[in-house]
């Protein structure tokens, strides 16, 4: 009986664990994102003080190519349209494995007690 329940809770601990990775794996790619959205909103600040006067140049590969101001605010645009909805992917799916963890936790809890009282009564 014993036995039994030392493996089930070998079994949580290691499901446990993973998520654990799992989640700071995602929290990891979240502040990569939050660095990109910073980043990317200098960017669309810097562009609103410009005119249509004004050179933009975008690096393509090891060259710079010279480009529309409307065109660079509208790539910048999508670029934080993109990392925004990113950043709210990877919000979801760290509270779902939040939750999980969670459930696996109380798992490992109650793996324990039933091991503690079967031990009691040897």
């Amino acid at each position: 009986m014993a036995e039994q329940i030392q493996k089930k809770l070998q079994g949580e601990l290691e499901k446990y664990q993973q998520l654990q990775k799992d989640l700071s794996r995602a929290v990891a790619a979240r502040q990569k994102l939050e660095a990109q959205l910073t980043e990317n909103n200098i960017v669309k600040e810097e562009l609103e003080l410009l005119d249509a006067s004004n050179p933009i140049f975008k690096l393509l590969g090891p060259v710079l190519v010279k480009q529309e101001l409307e065109e660079a605010k509208g790539t910048v645009g999508k670029r934080l349209e993109y990392i925004n909805g990113e950043i709210r992917r990877y919000e979801q799916q760290m509270q779902d494995l939040e939750r999980r963890s969670e459930q696996h936790r109380d798992a490992l809890g109650r793996l324990q007690q039933e091991l503690q009282r079967g031990q009691g009564k040897a």
